[in-house]
């Protein structure tokens, strides 16, 4: 009984970690844009996501390039026109693949973009990282009765 006991605890603790860790959607790269071209980076979003991008560009004389975003149906989301170093947020309206574009067309040198983006998943009106923890919580919960029900009474 003891020894079952302490795996289902080693199963649960498991399963928590592994559930934290898959829900985690930062990514930070930095990449060239070579002169006279384009650079272009894929987002995977579903409805309702939340969505954070900052950048900053170095290298040549201007550190600056043109940057926009496409939504899945090839729309411009936005469009930023020539700029050093951007800070935006949105709200995905619709699911799909999302094209961040770098364009270093106009210019004859090389830049550096350093790239930082966050994927805020929602579940049921809240964000899924607090949607999982009440949901590890209940589990504990129930858990823990468990283990006390099974226990051998005095």
């Amino acid at each position: 009984m003891a020894i079952r006991k302490r795996v289902l605890c080693l199963l649960l603790a498991t399963s928590i970690i592994l559930l934290l860790f898959l829900t985690v959607r930062a990514t930070t790269e930095s990449f060239t844009v070579p002169a006279g071209e384009d650079e272009t980076r894929l987002l995977n979003l579903t409805t309702g996501d939340h969505v954070q991008i900052r950048f900053t560009v170095t290298g040549g004389t201007t550190n600056m390039l043109n940057f926009y975003i496409t939504d899945p149906y090839g729309n411009i989301l936005e469009d930023f026109g020539s700029v050093g170093s951007v800070d935006y947020s949105f709200v995905c309206s619709h699911g799909g693949e999302y094209t961040l574009h770098f364009s270093n067309a106009a210019s004859i040198d090389d830049k550096l973009v350093s790239l930082d983006y966050e994927v805020d998943h929602y579940v049921l009106g809240m964000p899924q990282m607090l949607f999982l923890t009440i949901i590890v919580l209940v589990i504990c919960m129930v858990a823990v009765a468990v283990f006390i029900l099974m226990s051998k009474h005095p």
